[in-house]
């Protein structure tokens, strides 16, 4: 009986592993401290998001205030250490003319876009007319969310302690 659970406990932690992928939690705090050359600025902004490994599914929700000019583009950069400029990775969609607002949005990118994000080597940048190269940036980290496969295989081996412990 011992030997049948073990078997079922590594057979799916087998399929656990390769049917699930991970997902990401994003963050960003974002100033004009960050910019490169720096820039000063009363305006900052936040960035929460998510990303599937799977599906190559980034999220986003950008929260900007306080600009000194308006916005006139919103992009994420990369591959960049901060402090370092980079190009244009992913577009974020923006209403013009603002000094503040919440941008919501997604975008599918590819495995070498992936590898730099999750590497620590994408910034947000928001521009705006009083900066055109950028009023406010900030670089985008990322941490593992567990994914519910962990919880099924704590589950197995919770199980498998019992029926150890009938013996």
């Amino acid at each position: 009986m011992l030997r049948s659970a073990a078997s079922l406990a590594a057979t799916t932690a087998l399929w656990a592993s390769s049917a699930f992928g991970l997902s990401y939690e994003l963050a960003a705090v974002i100033d004009g401290a960050q910019e490169t050359p720096p820039v000063v600025t009363l305006g900052t902004g936040t960035m929460t998001g998510t990303y599937d490994d799977v599906t190559n599914l980034l999220t986003w929700t950008i929260s900007y205030s306080n600009l000194t000019g308006t916005i006139n583009n919103a992009h994420f950069h990369g591959p960049a250490p901060v402090g370092t400029p980079a190009g244009v990775r992913v577009s974020i969609p923006f209403t013009a003319g603002l000094t503040a607002d919440t941008l919501i949005g997604s975008a599918t990118i590819t495995n070498p876009f992936e590898t730099e994000l999750l590497g620590g080597l994408w910034y947000v940048n928001i521009h705006s007319t009083f900066q055109s190269g950028g009023e406010i940036r900030g670089q985008v980290s990322a941490v593992v969310v567990p994914e519910p496969a962990t919880l099924g295989l704590v589950g197995l081996g919770l199980a498998a302690l019992a029926l150890r412990r009938r013996r």
